[in-house]
Protein backbone atom coordinates (compact mmCIF):
# COMPACT_ATOMS: atom_id res chain seq x y z
CA UNK A 1 0.00 0.00 0.00
CA UNK A 2 1.23 3.50 -0.73
CA UNK A 3 1.86 5.36 2.50
CA UNK A 4 2.43 9.04 2.98
CA UNK A 5 4.70 8.38 5.94
CA UNK A 6 7.21 5.53 5.83
CA UNK A 7 8.04 3.57 8.97
CA UNK A 8 11.53 5.04 9.24
CA UNK A 9 11.23 8.01 11.68
CA UNK A 10 13.73 10.16 9.74
CA UNK A 11 11.96 9.30 6.49
CA UNK A 12 8.64 10.15 8.14
CA UNK A 13 9.90 13.57 9.17
CA UNK A 14 11.30 14.28 5.71
CA UNK A 15 8.13 13.09 3.94
CA UNK A 16 5.99 15.23 6.24
CA UNK A 17 8.09 18.33 5.70
CA UNK A 18 8.12 17.92 1.91
CA UNK A 19 4.38 17.27 1.78
CA UNK A 20 3.61 20.38 3.81
CA UNK A 21 5.37 22.58 1.27
CA UNK A 22 3.70 20.74 -1.60
CA UNK A 23 6.86 19.11 -2.93
CA UNK A 24 6.00 15.49 -2.32
CA UNK A 25 3.12 13.12 -2.53
CA UNK A 26 2.84 9.67 -1.01
CA UNK A 27 5.96 7.59 -0.49
CA UNK A 28 5.74 4.24 -2.27
CA UNK A 29 5.82 1.42 0.22
CA UNK A 30 4.88 -1.17 -2.41
CA UNK A 31 1.53 -2.17 -3.91
CA UNK A 32 -1.15 -4.05 -2.03
CA UNK A 33 -4.11 -5.65 -3.82
CA UNK A 34 -6.59 -4.17 -1.35
CA UNK A 35 -5.38 -0.64 -2.07
CA UNK A 36 -6.22 -0.75 -5.78
CA UNK A 37 -9.01 1.43 -7.11
CA UNK A 38 -11.80 -0.30 -9.00
CA UNK A 39 -13.18 2.38 -11.32
CA UNK A 40 -16.27 0.25 -11.99
CA UNK A 41 -17.23 0.51 -8.31
CA UNK A 42 -17.43 4.32 -8.39
CA UNK A 43 -20.28 6.58 -9.49
CA UNK A 44 -19.04 8.47 -12.55
CA UNK A 45 -21.78 10.94 -13.51
CA UNK A 46 -20.66 12.98 -16.51
CA UNK A 47 -21.10 16.73 -16.61
CA UNK A 48 -23.39 16.39 -19.65
CA UNK A 49 -25.86 14.23 -17.74
CA UNK A 50 -24.60 10.89 -18.97
CA UNK A 51 -22.11 8.56 -17.33
CA UNK A 52 -18.38 8.22 -17.90
CA UNK A 53 -17.72 4.57 -18.76
CA UNK A 54 -15.44 2.97 -16.18
CA UNK A 55 -13.87 1.03 -19.05
CA UNK A 56 -12.45 4.32 -20.37
CA UNK A 57 -10.42 4.65 -17.12
CA UNK A 58 -9.56 1.05 -16.22
CA UNK A 59 -6.05 0.06 -17.29
CA UNK A 60 -5.09 3.67 -17.95
CA UNK A 61 -3.06 6.23 -16.05
CA UNK A 62 -5.57 8.76 -14.69
CA UNK A 63 -4.84 12.28 -13.45
CA UNK A 64 -7.80 13.41 -11.35
CA UNK A 65 -8.05 17.18 -10.82
CA UNK A 66 -10.66 19.07 -8.80
CA UNK A 67 -11.45 22.19 -10.82
CA UNK A 68 -13.21 25.54 -10.49
CA UNK A 69 -14.09 28.28 -12.99
CA UNK A 70 -13.52 31.35 -10.81
CA UNK A 71 -10.15 30.56 -9.25
CA UNK A 72 -6.69 32.05 -9.65
CA UNK A 73 -5.62 28.58 -10.83
CA UNK A 74 -8.39 28.33 -13.46
CA UNK A 75 -5.89 29.01 -16.31
CA UNK A 76 -4.47 25.55 -15.50
CA UNK A 77 -7.32 24.24 -17.67
CA UNK A 78 -5.17 25.19 -20.66
CA UNK A 79 -2.21 23.18 -19.37
CA UNK A 80 -4.44 20.23 -18.52
CA UNK A 81 -5.88 20.25 -22.02
CA UNK A 82 -2.32 20.32 -23.40
CA UNK A 83 -1.38 17.33 -21.20
CA UNK A 84 -4.46 15.50 -22.47
CA UNK A 85 -3.50 16.18 -26.09
CA UNK A 86 0.15 15.22 -25.53
CA UNK A 87 -0.44 12.01 -23.56
CA UNK A 88 -3.85 10.55 -24.31
CA UNK A 89 -2.49 8.49 -27.20
CA UNK A 90 -0.11 6.84 -24.72
CA UNK A 91 -2.84 5.93 -22.21
CA UNK A 92 -3.34 8.99 -19.98
CA UNK A 93 -6.81 10.20 -19.06
CA UNK A 94 -7.35 13.58 -17.42
CA UNK A 95 -10.50 13.49 -15.28
CA UNK A 96 -11.75 16.91 -14.21
CA UNK A 97 -13.93 17.09 -11.11
CA UNK A 98 -15.65 20.49 -10.82
CA UNK A 99 -16.22 21.38 -7.18
CA UNK A 100 -17.56 24.34 -5.24
CA UNK A 101 -15.78 23.25 -2.03
CA UNK A 102 -13.12 25.96 -1.96
CA UNK A 103 -14.05 29.63 -1.89
CA UNK A 104 -17.38 28.92 -3.63
CA UNK A 105 -15.44 29.28 -6.88
CA UNK A 106 -17.57 26.87 -8.92
CA UNK A 107 -21.09 28.24 -8.36
CA UNK A 108 -22.56 27.47 -11.79
CA UNK A 109 -24.67 24.56 -12.97
CA UNK A 110 -23.11 21.59 -14.75
CA UNK A 111 -24.23 23.07 -18.07
CA UNK A 112 -22.61 26.42 -17.24
CA UNK A 113 -19.37 24.77 -16.14
CA UNK A 114 -19.16 22.65 -19.29
CA UNK A 115 -19.84 25.67 -21.48
CA UNK A 116 -17.22 27.76 -19.66
CA UNK A 117 -14.58 25.04 -20.06
CA UNK A 118 -15.30 24.53 -23.75
CA UNK A 119 -15.56 28.20 -24.74
CA UNK A 120 -12.58 29.48 -22.73
CA UNK A 121 -10.15 26.55 -22.81
CA UNK A 122 -11.39 24.11 -25.46
CA UNK A 123 -11.58 21.38 -22.82
CA UNK A 124 -12.49 18.01 -24.25
CA UNK A 125 -11.08 15.74 -21.53
CA UNK A 126 -13.80 14.06 -19.41
CA UNK A 127 -15.48 16.08 -16.68
CA UNK A 128 -17.59 14.65 -13.88
CA UNK A 129 -20.73 16.43 -12.77
CA UNK A 130 -19.99 18.79 -9.86
CA UNK A 131 -18.86 16.90 -6.75
CA UNK A 132 -17.77 17.39 -3.17
CA UNK A 133 -14.08 16.51 -2.85
CA UNK A 134 -13.56 16.97 0.91
CA UNK A 135 -15.51 16.07 4.03
CA UNK A 136 -18.01 13.35 4.83
CA UNK A 137 -19.90 13.87 1.56
CA UNK A 138 -16.82 13.69 -0.67
CA UNK A 139 -17.07 11.65 -3.87
CA UNK A 140 -15.93 8.06 -3.13
CA UNK A 141 -12.77 8.57 -5.23
CA UNK A 142 -11.62 11.30 -2.86
CA UNK A 143 -12.45 9.20 0.21
CA UNK A 144 -10.38 6.35 -1.28
CA UNK A 145 -7.49 8.72 -2.04
CA UNK A 146 -7.59 10.29 1.44
CA UNK A 147 -7.21 6.84 3.01
CA UNK A 148 -4.00 6.39 1.05
CA UNK A 149 -2.40 9.82 1.35
CA UNK A 150 -3.44 10.78 4.86
CA UNK A 151 -4.48 14.36 5.66
CA UNK A 152 -1.51 15.97 3.89
CA UNK A 153 -2.62 14.62 0.50
CA UNK A 154 -6.26 15.77 0.75
CA UNK A 155 -7.14 18.72 -1.53
CA UNK A 156 -6.78 22.06 0.21
CA UNK A 157 -7.81 24.13 -2.80
CA UNK A 158 -8.87 23.89 -6.44
CA UNK A 159 -6.65 22.16 -9.01
CA UNK A 160 -5.17 19.61 -6.61
CA UNK A 161 -3.97 16.64 -8.69
CA UNK A 162 -3.97 12.91 -7.92
CA UNK A 163 -2.21 10.41 -10.18
CA UNK A 164 -3.54 6.83 -10.37
CA UNK A 165 -1.60 4.10 -12.17
CA UNK A 166 -2.84 1.60 -14.72
CA UNK A 167 -3.15 -0.97 -11.93
CA UNK A 168 -5.40 1.29 -9.85
CA UNK A 169 -2.71 2.22 -7.33
CA UNK A 170 -2.44 5.83 -6.12
CA UNK A 171 0.99 6.88 -7.36
CA UNK A 172 1.36 10.52 -6.35
CA UNK A 173 -0.43 13.75 -5.59
CA UNK A 174 0.39 17.35 -6.45
CA UNK A 175 -0.70 20.57 -4.80
CA UNK A 176 -2.62 23.27 -6.63
CA UNK A 177 0.67 25.15 -7.02
CA UNK A 178 2.02 22.41 -9.31
CA UNK A 179 1.16 23.49 -12.83
CA UNK A 180 0.31 21.01 -15.57
CA UNK A 181 3.53 22.14 -17.30
CA UNK A 182 5.61 21.15 -14.26
CA UNK A 183 8.54 18.89 -15.07
CA UNK A 184 7.84 16.96 -11.87
CA UNK A 185 4.26 16.21 -12.92
CA UNK A 186 5.22 15.28 -16.47
CA UNK A 187 8.02 13.07 -15.18
CA UNK A 188 5.56 11.24 -12.88
CA UNK A 189 3.17 10.75 -15.81
CA UNK A 190 5.98 9.45 -18.06
CA UNK A 191 7.06 6.99 -15.36
CA UNK A 192 3.47 5.81 -14.79
CA UNK A 193 2.89 5.32 -18.51
CA UNK A 194 6.11 3.31 -18.84
CA UNK A 195 5.20 1.08 -15.88
CA UNK A 196 2.86 -1.92 -15.68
Amino acid sequence: MHRLLPRNPLGSLLASALAVVGLSGPVDAGPSPDSRLDWSALPLPAIDGGTIASSSLAGRVVLVVNTASKCGFTPQYEGLENLWRDYRGRGLVILGVPSNDFGAQEPGSNTEVASFCQINYGVDFPLLAKQRVVGADAHPFYSWAAERTGPLGVPRWNFHKILVGRDGQLLDWFSSMTSPESGRLRSAIDKALAGP
